[in-house]
């Protein structure tokens, strides 16, 4: 016998109705995580320092597929008055905050004699100094929405990377602000991590020439290298799938941190 066709309504899409800010969403996995959330229903706050051309870009996409949906806010996360003015931006945009991917990292090598104060500033700055208050700046809403916090850790902050020095201290610190913050900010906020191995290499080739990479990869349980929406993944999971996870971080890294 058959059955009558259903009348429910398919579920509505994860992020529905909710609003996310991404730092440095213009290119590569800050790009990637845009595309996921978008997916989800998200509408977005794409931010972007230099990548203009990127940005606009994907704000099109983006935007072609479900009107005014995305926009763009440039800053230099680096000045003081860049985070708060941020989620203002956002708040006055989309009159809501409930996902912050704190994506945003500067990353090049300073090995033990070559560090000076433009490197501390620059390297602990956008992936330690810039989470931390632009956390502390979208907390009032994030609580009143009872939102989440992403934070884009590194498998090297807890398995150090040779002449990374700074890099590595200060996605170290990432990791421990992610779980202070889950307690700071419970019960209201959720704060997690994710940790990417190789997803996709620099695009200077100093330090990660074609035998480096084959070593890195060879040395992964998976024997590959991963992709840009792996990572775009473990943040829909933690933005939309995990009410009951704070304070974690998650590896995504083709088990690489096992090995190390």
């Amino acid at each position: 016998m058959s059955q009558p066709p259903s009348s429910a309504q398919p579920p509505a899409p994860a992020l529905e109705g909710r609003v996310a800010l991404i730092t440095g969403a213009a290119r590569r996995v800050g790009a990637a995580i845009a595309r996921r959330l978008h997916g989800a229903g998200a509408q977005l706050m794409l931010h972007y320092r230099s990548a203009e051309r990127d940005a606009l870009a994907l704000q099109a996409e983006l935007n072609a597929r479900r009107a005014d949906s995305v926009a763009l806010v440039q800053a230099d996360l680096l000045h003081v008055g860049a985070p708060p003015e941020l989620v203002k931006n956002t708040l006055a945009r989309f009159g809501r905050l409930d996902v912050l991917v704190n994506n945003a990292s500067s990353f090049y090598a300073t090995p033990v004699g070559s560090i000076g104060e433009r490197e501390w500033e620059d390297l602990m700055g956008t992936n330690l100094r810039v989470p931390l208050f632009l956390s502390q700046a979208a907390a009032p809403a994030l609580k009143k929405s009872n939102g989440c916090i992403v934070n884009i850790v590194d498998i090297h902050s807890e398995r150090p990377m040779k002449d990374y020095v700074v890099y590595n201290i200060a996605k170290s610190g990432l990791a421990g602000l992610t779980r202070v913050l889950a307690r700071e900010l419970g019960p209201e906020v959720r704060v997690n991590g994710v940790s990417p191995g190789a997803v996709m290499w620099p695009e200077d080739d100093l330090h990660f020439d074609a035998v480096s990479r084959q070593r890195i990869v060879s040395n992964t349980p998976l024997k590959r290298a991963g992709d840009p929406d792996d990572i775009a993944g473990a943040v829909l999971y933690f933005a939309a799938g995990a009410p009951f996870v704070t304070g974690q971080i998650l590896a995504v890294d083709g088990g690489r941190s096992i090995h190390i």
